[in-house]
């Protein structure tokens, strides 16, 4: 089997999702994980497909053919040997969500990823949105990140840095254990 990596983005329609699904099924290919999200009228997604490598170009362009031909940006491209479920993740610590909250403003994801990089963070997913704050308190910035501590870092030490980080930027933060890992790295 050949895993391919499919990426698209597109103005929002109903039925993306099973079309995409169905051209899989019909080359007999294996969906493996994906994430999408509809975002400002566009709506856009990844997939990681795991097809036996006799099909795998009759699939590209069957993709290829049917999003283009309904005006999507579609790039497929081989997936690295590495990304095969369970050994894409390098052996690191359980998955922590990283929550924030804070006032707006411009420059707050490269300063949150600046910060995360710099403890040594890998970004598993990362999840951010604005909202009106209340009490008509301007607006808000929040983010949902999925992190990974690299091996041997001490999660205290983690998360003292990033409450210092969250104090200059004026946010709130929690570093907690994600439900699905229950423990503590």
């Amino acid at each position: 089997m050949t895993q391919h990596v499919v990426t698209v983005i597109g103005d929002d329609r109903e039925g993306l999702i099973s079309e995409l699904a169905a051209l899989v099924a019909q080359h007999e290919g294996n969906w493996l994980d994906s994430s999408f999200a509809r975002l400002a009228g566009k709506f856009s997604g990844v997939v990681l497909l795991d097809i036996a490598p006799e099909r795998a170009d009759a699939l590209d362009a069957a993709v290829r053919a049917h999003l283009e031909e309904r005006g999507w940006h579609v790039e497929i491209a081989p997936a690295p040997e590495a990304a095969a479920p369970g050994v894409h993740v390098p052996a690191t610590s359980s998955p922590r969500l990283l929550h924030l909250v804070g006032h707006d403003r411009p420059g707050m994801v490269a300063e949150v990823s600046r910060a995360l990089g710099a403890q040594r963070l890998t970004i598993d997913s990362f999840d951010s949105w604005t909202s009106a704050a209340p009490h008509g308190g301007g607006v808000l910035f929040e983010a949902d990140v999925v992190v990974r501590l690299a091996d041997g870092t001490d999660a205290d030490a983690v998360r003292d840095a990033l409450e210092e980080i969250a104090a200059e930027l004026m946010v709130d933060l929690d570093l907690d254990n994600t439900p699905e890992s229950g423990s503590d790295a």
